[in-house]
């Protein structure tokens, strides 16, 4: 199983691409055939050779690109060892040789038309693989570095959301209400308040264990209970639960938080929240349920737009097209659904 890994251990923008991952091997076939189809364009000579040319490269860049995956899909646990540079350069390597002994091992069938100069063509090729393997590497680098924003995007909107005046001011008040007549619940709100500015000042591992994450939820929500009473209640469903599986660092919370302020505060009567967690195969699901307004819903869910937004960039970045984020709405319900791969330490 893959291990939690911290940003600073290895920033994402500087990190290697995960060969095992199906949405970044998807790419890498997609991206591959792209400039294989382009590079045969721009080599034939006329109309009538450009389906030669097109048959000709990706009858060769099959072969390279699914041994070159497979190879990468044995060494990825090597590479996550190197340093970036290293491990670009090591991944070059093993690309070029690769190209180099297909290219060499099926020159009659590849390269039929070769003559005189069959090494210049091999060079050629060992060039091209090389190239389009540094492109991929580059593209891989630049999504990232784009995306890892969201990382650190979270951090600081789970922080703006607890130094909150309507958030500080309400939990502050709720605990001089009951000093006197709850002086230990009141020390307990202090100290759940304090974990909280704690988790989002730390400098935190992008993979966290759940039961670390549920904590901090409970932490959460037994502050806005003391303020909202009876008016907030919440339904775990969390007995099919892996408990040592790892999640995002402040996955669910902010998705708590949404449900609290914008689905549960504006009923009069409250409501509850239904959060589900399980395992499915080597997949784990959270689900988050919650009542809302009839009217003006769409309104009342304007300002989750940025929270939700951050955490589809996330699973993005960390896991690709092997996570799912999906939302949905009816006339008096909310409800987010995450499907992403289950992994733990060791």
């Amino acid at each position: 199983m893959n291990e939690a890994r911290s940003i600073k251990q290895n920033s994402p923008t500087d990190a290697l691409p995960n060969f095992r991952n199906l949405g970044v091997v998807l790419r890498i076939l997609l991206l591959g055939n792209a400039l294989a189809l382009l590079g045969a364009i721009l080599q034939a000579t006329g109309w009538r050779d450009m389906l030669p040319q097109i048959m000709q490269g990706t009858t060769l860049l099959a072969p390279i690109m699914l041994s070159s995956l497979l190879l990468l899909w044995l060494m990825q646990p090597a590479l996550d060892k190197l340093s970036y540079w290293r491990g670009v350069w090591a991944v070059n390597v093993l690309v070029g040789a690769v190209t180099l002994f297909v290219c060499y091992m099926g020159r009659e069938l590849y390269m039929p038309d070769s003559g005189v100069n069959p090494y210049f063509d091999l060079l050629r090729s060992e060039f091209t693989g090389v190239f389009m393997c540094t492109l991929l590497l580059m593209y891989f680098r630049l999504r990232a570095r784009v995306l890892s924003r969201a990382v650190e995007d979270a951090r600081l909107q789970v922080l703006r959301a607890r130094i909150r005046p309507h958030f500080l001011y309400n939990t502050i008040n709720a605990v001089l209400g009951i000093l006197r007549a709850s002086p230990k619940q009141a020390e307990t709100a202090l100290e759940d308040m304090a974990d909280l500015f704690r988790v989002a000042m730390a400098d935190e591992k992008d993979m966290v264990p759940l039961q670390r994450e549920i904590q901090l939820c409970r932490q959460y929500l037994a502050l806005e209970q003391l303020r909202m009473g009876d008016r907030l209640c919440v339904n775990w469903q969390i007995q099919d639960m892996p408990e040592d599986a790892l999640v995002p660092a402040l996955l669910l919370q902010p998705l708590l938080e949404n449900a609290v302020y914008h689905g549960i505060e504006p009923l009069v009567e409250g409501g509850c929240i239904d959060v589900m967690l399980r395992r499915q195969g080597s997949a784990l699901k959270i689900a988050v349920h919650n009542p809302c307004t009839q009217h003006g819903e769409t309104k009342k869910h304007d300002g989750n737009k940025i929270a939700l937004q951050n955490i589809r960039e996330r699973l993005a970045l960390l896991f690709d097209a092997e996570a799912s984020y999906h939302i949905l709405t009816g006339d008096d319900f909310y409800r987010v659904e995450i499907s992403l791969p289950y992994m733990k330490n060791g």
